[in-house]
C-alpha cells in the first residue's frame, strides 16, 4: 500500500502541473492518470481504492486551488476534501469495472466526463480546473471545442492515458485497436484544428473592426473598499483611460467593482464618474456595486459617450460563500470567518447594444467567475451577443496561478461560441482573445509580466451581420449525453455478462 499511495500521490502532483502558466507543462495531462491506474489495478478492495482516488484528487486540489489559502484557510480545506470525492468516486468505478481483458475505451473517459459535468452543476457548481483546460496553450488540439466543448478535451485526454495504461499488457491485437481508435482521435483533432483555425480567422477577417480599450487599474484588494483612497482610485482609473483614448476606441471598458463605492449610498463618486465621460466623450463599461430597493447587485452598467446610463446587467451566477451565505441560518457564524458578501442575483441574461456607423452590435458581459460556466455564455450568444466582455477582480488571490487558470475558462468560452472575448482585469489578466483562443494582446511590463501591474491597451475586434452559431452553441449538451449513453450502455453490458457467465449473482453486483 506504500507504493500505492506513492503512485497515487504521483498522479496528484502530475495532473496538478497542467494547471500552472508554463507552455510547456499542458503534456503532464497526457499521462498523468498512470501511476494511479497502476496502483489501482493492484489493490483489492474497494474501499482502498476509493482512497487512493481520493488522495489523488486531495494533493491535485490543493495544489492547484492553494491561492484560497489568501481568502480562507478552513474554505481551502473544505473545498479540497469536497472535490476530491470525484477522484475518489472515479476510482472506485475503474477498480470495478477496468479488467484486463478490457478493449472499450470510451467507457471510462465518458465516466470522467459525466463526474466533471455533475461537479460543475452540483451545490451551484465549481468547474474549474478540468482535465481539458490544462491544454489551453495547445492551440489546435482545443479547436474541437466549438463541437463539444471542453468535455471533448477531457475526453481526449483520459482516453490517452487509458490506451497508453492498457497497451502495456494487452494482447497485440487488442493494443492495435486501442491504439487505432485513439490515435484516430488524436489526428482527427489536429486536421480539424488547423482547418478551423484557418476558417474562423478568414470568416472575422471580413468583418468590420471595433476598437475596445480595456483598463487594468491594479488596485489591491485591501485598498479596494478603503474610504480613504476612493479618490486615489478613481483618479487611476481616469488616468490609464485617457492613456488609450489616442486609439480612438468604440468602447472603454473597466473591470469589475471599478467604481470604488456603492452608487447609490455615495453618489457624488458616480456624479463624477458621468462628468468624466462627459468629458472624454467615449462609451464606458464597468463593473460597480448597486442599491436597488434595499438589495445590493453585483452590476455591470453601459453609458453613453453622452454620460447616458444606458443599461445594467446584475451579475446571475453568484459565488457561494463569497458573494452570499447558502443557508445563511445554518452556516451565520462564517460571516466571522472570511469576508463574504451579501448580495442578490440577477435574473435577466442582459445584452448591451452600441452601434458603429450604420450597424447596430450587440455583446453581453460575464461578471467575475461567470465565465466557467458554459450555458452563461453560449445563452448570451444565442440570445445574439456578438462578442462577450469579462470583467472581474482576481486581486483576493494575489500573485499566484489563479489568474491564470481563470483565464483558461475565457479562452474555452471563445472557441466554444466562435467569438471574441475581451478581458479586463483588476490586477490582470487583462486581454483579447479570438474566436479561435489565441490570445492576440495583453497588458503587460517590459518583464511579460501580466499580473498586479497597471496599464491600458485598445484593440480591434472583427464583427460580423452573419451571425456564426457553432455547433456546440447549438447543441451544448449533445457530447455529455453521449458519454451518459456510454456509460449506462456499458453497465448493462457488463452486467448482462458476469450474469451469463455465472461469476457474480445479481445481488453482489453493485456499481
Amino acid at each position: 500500500m506504500k507504493i500505492s499511495f506513492f503512485l497515487s500521490l504521483c498522479t496528484g502532483l502530475l495532473l496538478s502541473l497542467g494547471f500552472l502558466p508554463s507552455r510547456f507543462f499542458w503534456v503532464f495531462s497526457w499521462f498523468g492518470f498512470l501511476p494511479l491506474f497502476s496502483a489501482l489495478v493492484k489493490v483489492n478492495s474497494k474501499l482502498k481504492a476509493f482512497f487512493l482516488g481520493y488522495l489523488a484528487g486531495l494533493l491535485f486540489w490543493l495544489i492547484t486551488v492553494y491561492w484560497l489559502i489568501h481568502v480562507s484557510l478552513l474554505g481551502l480545506i473544505l473545498l479540497s476534501l469536497y472535490l476530491s470525492f470525484y477522484f475518489g468516486i472515479f476510482g472506485l468505478f475503474f477498480y470495478i469495472f477496468f479488467k484486463k481483458e478490457f478493449k472499450d475505451i470510451f467507457f471510462i473517459p465518458s465516466f470522467w466526463v459525466i463526474l466533471e459535468y455533475i461537479r460543475s452543476k452540483l451545490f451551484t457548481g465549481f468547474g474549474w480546473a478540468l482535465l481539458g483546460y490544462s491544454q489551453t496553450l495547445n492551440l489546435t488540439l482545443i479547436q474541437i471545442a466549438d463541437l463539444f466543448g471542453a468535455e471533448a478535451l477531457s475526453f481526449l485526454i483520459m482516453a490517452t492515458n487509458l490506451t497508453v495504461f492498457f497497451g502495456s499488457f494487452a494482447l497485440p491485437s487488442q493494443r492495435l485497436k486501442a491504439i487505432s481508435v485513439c490515435l484516430g482521435m488524436l489526428i482527427f483533432s489536429l486536421l480539424y484544428g488547423n482547418y478551423k483555425k484557418i476558417a474562423i480567422k478568414n470568416f472575422y477577417s471580413l468583418g468590420i473592426p471595433f476598437k475596445v480599450a480595456v483598463v487594468q487599474a491594479n488596485i489591491p484588494q485591501f485598498l479596494k473598499w478603503d474610504s480613504s483612497k476612493k479618490d486615489f482610485i478613481l483618479q487611476r482609473h481616469f488616468t490609464l483611460t485617457k492613456e488609450v483614448l489616442k486609439d480612438n476606441p468604440e468602447i472603454i471598458v473597466w473591470p469589475e467593482a471599478s467604481l470604488p463605492v456603492v452608487a447609490e449610498e455615495e453618489p457624488i463618486y458616480y456624479l463624477r464618474l458621468l462628468d468624466f465621460i462627459k468629458g472624454i466623450k467615449k462609451p464606458l463599461l464597468l463593473g460597480l456595486v448597486t442599491k436597488e430597493d434595499t438589495l445590493y447587485y453585483n452590476c455591470a452598467e453601459f453609458i453613453s459617450s453622452d454620460a447616458e446610463p444606458l443599461k445594467r446587467y446584475h451579475k446571475l451566477h453568484l459565488v457561494p460563500f463569497g458573494e452570499y451565505i447558502p443557508l445563511k441560518k445554518i452556516f451565520y457564524f462564517l460571516e466571522n470567518i472570511a469576508p463574504i458578501g451579501d448580495f442578490s442575483k440577477g435574473k435577466e441574461y442582459s445584452l448591451f447594444e452600441i452601434k458603429k456607423d450604420s450597424d447596430i452590435f450587440k455583446f453581453s458581459v460575464l461578471i467575475c467567475f461567470e465565465d466557467i460556466f458554459p450555458e452563461l455564455s453560449y445563452r448570451f450568444v444565442k440570445k445574439g451577443a456578438d462578442f462577450l466582455i469579462n470583467i472581474t477582480n482576481d486581486a483576493w488571490f494575489k500573485e499566484s496561478p489563479a489568474s491564470f487558470q481563470h483565464l483558461t475558462s475565457s479562452v474555452f468560452r471563445a472557441i466554444e461560441n466562435r467569438r471574441y472575448l475581451i478581458r479586463s482585469a483588476n490586477t490582470g489578466i487583462s486581454c483579447f482573445i479570438s474566436p479561435v483562443g489565441e490570445i492576440t494582446s495583453k497588458i503587460e511590463n517590459h518583464l511579460g509580466k501580466d499580473i498586479f501591474i497597471e496599464g491600458a491597451i485598445s484593440q480591434n475586434i472583427f464583427l460580423r451581420k452573419t451571425k456564426y452559431l457553432s455547433f456546440y452553441t447549438r447543441y451544448p449538451k449533445l457530447f455529455v449525453s453521449f458519454c451518459i449513453i456510454t456509460v449506462l450502455y456499458g453497465i448493462i453490458k457488463r452486467y448482462a455478462e458476469r450474469k451469463r457467465d455465472k461469476k457474480y449473482t445479481v445481488n453482489s453486483f453493485v456499481p
